[in-house]
């Protein structure tokens, strides 16, 4: 009966199924409303429950050519393709059991809530890391635009008066292919990606033509320029 005031666990369930109002008391009141009722039994028909981070709850499966150690909330993780180590903030226990490495929160509140699902990732991006690495690929677009390594420096021309120079940091990887393919690889993923942003920053991809520096899977959006008069 439309008439009868829906339960409160009714109302619940309708509210996290995506409807846009619910039913108060034998009223119906819209999400905004609710949310601003200050009424006791407005916010006890409006709580909602957050379960456990769906990524956070995911074990990290340790290939066999990794070496991991385990103390405490210290984890260093050794393989082919380089070390790496980290400490974990104290809210989140870790525990290897076998080659299954697990992040759980040590208690349900909003901070162990925030770091969870970001530790299980940290922790596997230091696994995948050093078991086969990240790499990111730029590509030089346009007329005369080229890249080309001296030493350990990369020596970019890419239209400017001067050749650009620049120095990647410890632990990563720069190879060039056919003078406009920049290859960036190494084992910690941040790095990584922050190196691969500061290239293609010295020429960012322009709209009109798309020339500049861009990532091998980017889109770039592009612009129609100005016609002239007919």
């Amino acid at each position: 009966d439309a008439s009868k005031p829906y339960p409160r666990a009714a109302n619940a369930m309708a509210l996290s199924a995506g409807h846009s109002s619910a039913f108060l008391g034998g009223t119906k009141l819209s999400r905004r409303t609710a949310r601003q009722n200050g009424s006791a039994q407005a916010r006890q028909g409006l709580v909602v429950r957050c379960g456990e981070s769906r990524i956070g709850k995911l074990p990290v499966t340790v290939p066999s050519n990794v070496n991991v150690d385990l103390k405490g909330q210290y984890l260093k993780v050794k393989g082919p393709k380089g070390e790496m180590e980290w400490t974990f903030p104290k809210q989140i226990a870790i525990t290897l059991d076998g080659n299954i490495l697990t992040f759980k929160k040590k208690q349900d509140d909003r901070k162990s809530r925030q770091l969870h699902g970001l530790c299980r990732t940290l922790g596997s991006n230091m696994v995948n890391g050093v078991a086969s690495g990240f790499e990111k690929r730029l590509l030089l677009v346009g007329v005369g635009y080229r890249a080309a390594m001296q030493g350990q420096d990369l020596v970019l021309n890419i239209g400017y008066s001067n050749p650009v120079t620049v120095t990647p940091p410890e632990g990563v990887s720069v190879a060039v292919e056919k003078n406009t393919t920049v290859v960036v690889s190494g084992c910690n993923k941040e790095i990584v990606g922050n190196f691969a942003a500061i290239v293609r920053s010295k020429r960012p991809p322009e709209p009109y033509k798309g020339k500049g520096i861009r990532y091998a899977d980017e889109r770039v959006l592009r612009k129609e320029g100005k016609s002239g008069k007919k």
